[in-house]
């Protein structure tokens, strides 16, 4: 299997022990200070010290209207972050993912609270109208990138939700070292063949639309080429792949090996596979099984395939039920 890339990802900066929450504080995580550190590139950003709100600060909070003011409402700071997103975020467009913080009405992603603007009918007791806000920041990033990468620190504690967004995030930096370099269009081919499976997993209909865009490679422009092929990568990664499409896959791997193996070790995986999709087994072990195979019996193709290597192993990601 070959190396892995480095990921460059970009991060709340408290999630990595900088103490710049609004207490002063910070919100350091294990797994991206612990775990995940060795193996990326980190991008600290604070969009609030960014802007000069400094640490200790007041509370901010989200309106309907979408503005981000203090909590007694003395301040508003919307344009501030307004302003920090035009120069700040093109300075974000070459990384692979984004974790941010969650509850932060500047970072948070998704069901932040939200207060009266003062539009007629809005409550006025001074509790949230609702739940369903999102940190002026993050849209900001959200809005300019749309096909990054992005999740919560709190969401990351899931291990499907964690182990299908670090997946996503070394697929893009795999993309983003052959689209960064000297690339032609047999490239893009081989890149391709090694992910097929990996794609798969995650979204049939991804596979077929890359497939198409590949076979067209050499009598494309290249510009055309690259960006096509990029939205369609990132989109496909995007589904989280389930139970079923994993078992679809593995049995993608199987069949060219079938004919190099004994019934035996045939029965063995198919065994394996079965054991996974009921759910008692975790993914780890029919992907160990079919990669111990796959290098054993010296097939090229299946033992570059990014499906069976799509991260460090001692990220230990695919061994939950």
């Amino acid at each position: 299997m070959s190396a892995h890339p480095r990921p460059r990802l970009a991060v709340s900066s408290c999630l990595l022990g900088a103490p710049v929450r609004y207490n002063s504080g910070h919100s350091r995580d294990r797994f991206l200070t612990g775990a995940l550190a060795p193996h990326v590139d980190w991008v600290p950003v604070c969009p609030e010290m960014e802007i000069g709100l400094g640490a200790p600060r007041p509370t901010l909070r989200l309106l309907t209207g979408g503005r981000l003011v203090t909590k007694d409402r003395a301040a508003d700071h919307t344009d501030a972050m307004t302003g920090l997103a035009r120069g700040r975020i093109s300075d974000l467009t070459d990384i692979d993912g984004y974790v941010l913080k969650s509850r932060s009405p500047s970072c948070g992603l998704l069901g932040l609270p939200r207060y009266a603007s003062g539009r007629p009918g809005e409550r006025t007791d001074g509790q949230p109208v609702d739940r369903r806000g999102r940190g002026v920041w993050a849209g900001l990033v959200q809005d300019a990138l749309p096909d990054l990468p992005a999740e919560e620190d709190g969401r990351l504690r899931d291990p499907v939700l964690r182990e299908h967004f670090i997946e996503r995030v070394f697929a893009q930096a795999r993309l983003r070292e052959l689209f960064d370099g000297d690339w032609r269009p047999r490239d893009l081919v081989d890149f391709h063949s090694r992910h097929k499976l990996q794609i798969l997993a995650h979204d049939p209909a991804g596979y077929r639309t890359t497939g198409r865009i590949v076979a067209r490679a050499g009598v494309r422009d290249r510009g055309r080429l690259e960006a096509d092929y990029r939205r369609a990568f990132g989109e496909a990664f995007a589904v989280r792949a389930g139970r079923g499409r994993h078992g679809n896959a593995l049995l993608h791997v199987l069949g060219p090996l079938s004919e190099r193996l004994d019934r035996t070790r045939r029965h063995d995986i198919v065994t394996t596979i079965e054991a996974y999709r009921r759910g008692e087994a975790p993914l780890s072990v029919p992907i160990a099984l079919l990669r111990h195979h796959a290098e054993g019996e010296d097939h090229d193709y299946l033992a570059r395939q990014t499906y069976l290597d799509p991260f460090p192993a001692d990220l230990v990601l695919r061994h939950h039920l």
